[in-house]
């Protein structure tokens, strides 16, 4: 096996060859796929490049007095609060069901085709799945929330190998277990065991062999879903851990730069204070822009052109969104405030905010020049997306399933796909 830019401490390279020596979970070595570009489509987390924004047309610009037409449901998806996933004609979602963590995939008319498991799920506390499955070609890469990282064949359910985070990448527990929905780049899968001396990872996304390691900042992991920055002479990964922003390299593994929480004092910092930092953020046009409520809330950062170096722009103690994602339309933001539970549009020149609805906390996506808003109680909002006259036009209540509404929805092929815990459903929203 070889491992290739190793970095980290003596420590940190035992385990690599302990790992090696004792996977068991390969494929053939000579497999191998053409570099990630339009021909192998890549299926995640918040739809393309995880921006939450969807490129769909003729939506419904209203709905019908108790919400769009449902056109399928299906109970039994598992406990947990990870959306669902498409590709062309299937559809992918995580669950958890008597401790076990599940991965279902369905065909698009909601029949089930077939259900993995893939070891324990977390259940100590909120319990359920926490994390979306991300699809790359023929394969789909899962992770639980207690670091179990599978990779499954996406037509036949076949595993095709599977690591520990904790086990055999060293790492450590977030205080709710692990959320990452893993990226992929090229040949490489990049995760966040959170350990000392291996923080960051790249693996081959084909047999699971370590490429680089980083020590990172040497925190827990900050429930963060990465994003990937692509510029002319490198790509940056870009995650956070508890109390940091990092941008990696993706090809080296080199840590170019760390962006500091500091809206705690190290003496005040512990498990679940401060270290909430599950959004995406986003890249345009040489600007960073990010909410994380549970550290420095709405930041702009300008990075330079060889992506080494970053520099503040502006920041917004009131754009304070936790996990509700934040999405970019032109020249303005928009997301969840959580110390003022309400729906926010921000000015992403100035940092100032334009327009607030007082609808609660939740979680935002675009399509089609609308809004589409899921607040933590359940309600479910159509809204125009004119920063300055932003308003709500049409709304209503998800009623079946339990526990929390945390899960982002999703729109695909003219559908509107809701879950609750438990019970998914899917609403017709195309005119």
């Amino acid at each position: 096996m070889k491992h290739k830019n190793i970095i980290g401490i003596t420590a940190g390279l035992l385990l690599i060859f302990n790992y090696a020596f004792n996977s068991k979970e390969t494929m053939a070595i000579g497999q191998s796929v053409s570099p990630l570009n339009n021909k192998v489509p890549v299926y995640e987390w918040r739809g393309e490049n995880r921006s939450g924004v969807y490129h769909e047309t003729g939506l419904l610009k209203s709905w019908p007095e108790g919400g769009p037409k449902v056109v399928w449901e299906y109970e039994g998806v598992g406990n947990g609060y990870g959306s669902p996933i498409f590709t062309n004609d299937k559809m992918y979602i995580q669950g958890e069901a008597d401790s076990l963590a599940w991965l279902f995939a369905f065909n698009e008319d909601g029949s089930l085709m077939w259900k993995k498991d893939f070891g324990r799920e977390w259940v100590l506390n909120w319990n359920g799945s926490r994390s979306a499955p991300t699809i790359v070609g023929d394969l789909v890469y899962v992770t639980s929330g207690l670091g179990n990282i599978y990779c499954f064949n996406r037509y036949t359910g076949e595993k095709k190998w599977s690591v520990d985070m904790i086990k055999d990448l060293h790492g450590q527990f977030p205080l709710f277990g692990y959320s990452e929905a893993v990226i992929i780049e090229d040949e490489k899968v990049f995760c966040t065991p959170g350990g000392k001396d291996t923080n960051v990872v790249a693996l081959n996304r084909f047999n699971s062999e370590i490429i680089w390691v980083s020590k990172g900042a040497g925190e827990r992991p900050g429930y963060n879903q990465p994003q990937i920055i692509k510029l002319r002479d490198r790509n940056i990964l870009v995650n956070f851990t508890a109390y940091e922003m990092m941008g990696h390299d993706t090809k080296t593994g080199e840590l170019l730069w760390v962006h500091n929480q500091d809206n705690l004092k190290k003496e005040e910092r512990g498990p679940g204070k401060g270290d909430t930092h599950a959004n995406t953020i986003i890249y345009d046009n040489g600007f960073i822009y990010y909410a994380e409520g549970d550290g420095n809330c709405g930041v702009k950062l300008k990075l330079a052109p060889d992506g080494k170096s970053i520099q503040e722009v502006w920041r917004n103690k009131e754009f304070d969104s936790y996990m509700g994602g934040i999405i970019k339309l032109g020249d303005h933001l928009y997301g969840c405030g959580t110390a003022k539970p309400d729906f926010k549009s921000i000015n992403a020149i100035s940092g100032q905010i334009e327009k607030t609805l007082k609808i609660g906390t939740g979680a935002v996506i675009a399509a089609d020049n609308m809004l589409y808003y899921y607040n933590q109680k359940g309600e479910v909002f159509l809204i125009n997306e004119d920063p300055i006259n932003m308003e709500v036009v049409s709304k209503f209540r998800m009623i079946k399933g339990a526990k929390e509404h945390f899960a982002h929805p999703v729109i695909h092929d003219g559908k509107l796909y809701m879950r609750h815990g438990n019970f998914l459903q899917a609403y017709n929203i195309k005119k």
